[in-house]
């Protein structure tokens, strides 16, 4: 067989690791950046085997700012036959903006406080969720390939509508980082009347405002184009920060313990990723043999918080039926095949030992 093709473009941490990633599992990785000489120091790390252009790229990862992805992707689009997606947190004005059938919109959730290639590790991904978010246009098996491939770098696949990604992505990202710079610019403030302020910040401060690190350049491009969810949030924030003030000004120690306690809970309860000695059933969905089917699916999954361990698409030899079958937790089962038969499929699930 011939050896598997792919092509980044943008040689930072993420696009990096995805090049360190890939290799070690034995794909060919070209790699292209604005910045020549990082292309350069990518071929010396051996993030990739060929500086320069692929236009055999069975898949090209878009690591590039968020307001260059869509020429980005037109460029790619153009040169190669392959898929192409990209890892921009900000979803929905570039989904809109591409809008062609080979190109999935797609965000790892993972980073480092390293900046730059130096900081790319193959394993970044590991552990990690990578949100894809297809459209009806996308053909199923390109979409399962994608798939497929990113779980290979041992990511947890959530597929989301576009506009539902960046409206939660603004809760679990954008408006955090914020918060993590507000609280960094108090606290420099206050370090410049007593210096010794910085050096009581303690473990608990430091894991709260970690976010801040990262790299500054590309936030504000994130925040121009995500800007009426990030301020949605940040409104909601602000109002429940006025409640607190309001708890801590008045004294009001059954309020303070009753917030703290719900806070605790749910921090408790977040969820963790699927694992071996969870119980799996198996979803077999009879389903037309038609573009997007798979993309419903999945972003359907993703909305009702549905984990899809697993996945395979049996398509019907005379054309015209074919067959998805999903591996979930057993106790989330019952919630997808609801939302299935709501939508007019007719799911069977079957128990796995």
């Amino acid at each position: 067989m011939s050896q598997r093709r792919a092509e980044v473009v943008g040689l930072g941490l993420i696009g990096g690791s995805i090049g360190l990633a890939l290799r070690r599992r034995g794909w060919h990785v070209s790699g292209t950046d604005i910045d020549p000489a990082r292309a350069v120091r990518a071929l010396e790390m051996g993030v990739v085997d060929h500086a320069g252009p692929d236009t055999a790229a069975e898949i090209t990862f878009l690591a590039v700012p968020v307001r260059s992805v869509p020429d980005a992707a037109l460029a790619a689009l153009a040169s190669t036959q392959g898929i192409v997606t990209d890892v921009g947190s900000v979803k929905g004005s570039i989904v809109e903006a591409v809008n062609h059938p080979r190109f999935i919109g797609g965000h790892p959730m993972a980073g480092s406080e390293q900046d730059g290639i130096d900081g790319a590790e193959a394993d970044l991904f590991a552990g990690s969720v990578w949100v894809l978010t297809p459209t009806p246009t996308n053909d199923d098996d390109q979409l399962n390939l994608l798939r497929s491939v990113i779980v290979d770098l041992g990511a947890d696949v959530v597929a989301l509508a576009p506009e539902h990604h960046d409206a939660l992505v603004a809760v679990v990202s954008h408006v955090p980082h914020l918060t993590a710079a507000a609280l960094m610019r108090l606290t420099e403030q206050r370090g410049n009347e007593h210096r010794a302020l910085l050096r009581l910040a303690a473990g608990g401060f430091r894991d709260m405002t970690r976010v801040a690190s990262g790299h500054p350049g590309i936030w504000p491009d994130i925040c121009v184009e995500n800007r009426p969810a990030i301020v949605e949030v940040l409104d909601g924030l602000i109002t429940s920060l006025q409640d607190v003030r309001s708890l801590v000004a008045e004294g009001d120690r059954a309020g303070l313990l009753t917030l703290l306690e719900r806070a605790r809970a749910a921090r408790e309860n977040l969820p963790s990723r699927l694992i071996a000695t969870v119980a799996l059933c198996e979803i077999r969905i009879p389903v037309p043999d038609r573009a997007g089917v798979l993309a419903e699916v999945t972003t359907l999954a993703g909305t009702l918080d549905v984990n899809i361990a697993d996945l395979e698409i049996a398509h019907s030899s005379e054309g015209e039926r074919g067959v998805l079958i999903l591996i979930v937790e057993a106790d989330a089962a019952e919630r997808l095949r609801s939302g299935l038969l709501a939508l007019g499929f007719r799911p069977a699930v079957l128990p796995l030992q």
